[in-house]
């Protein structure tokens, strides 16, 4: 399988996260805190994905757009694990772990943004 976005930090990050989250999601999750759950998964997610996507676009405002959802994805991670970690749901030495990783991540997708943003202003 050819997937050369692999080799992206952002991806490879990203992709960190949601195995955490993944394995988070099986052994912590409760019917109370599903929905914060359900909505950690899918905005970890998102994050791969768009990158992935972006990548597959090529450089234009089309990938630009991708890795501004991917990085408003990561946020929303973060924000999400933060609750979770206050509702008790998860160890703070589990989320700060992720955390640092969810924060590199963002920091590598704001580094490709404004790449293209200077090579591509609106």
């Amino acid at each position: 399988m050819y997937a050369p976005h692999r080799r992206l930090r952002a991806w490879q990050t990203a992709h960190e996260v949601v195995l955490v989250v993944l394995e988070l999601s099986a052994t912590s999750w409760r019917p109370a805190l599903g929905a914060a759950f359900g909505q950690l998964q899918r905005a970890s997610l998102s994050v791969q994905l768009n990158i992935a996507e972006g990548y597959a676009l090529g450089p234009g405002k089309r990938c630009r757009s991708a890795l501004e959802i991917a990085y408003g994805s990561a946020v929303e991670t973060a924000e999400l694990l933060e609750v979770l970690s206050e509702a008790g749901a998860v160890s703070s030495d589990r989320t700060t772990a992720v955390l640092e990783i969810n924060q590199e991540c963002q920091k590598t997708l704001m580094g490709l943004i404004r790449r293209y943003r200077r090579l591509q202003p609106d």
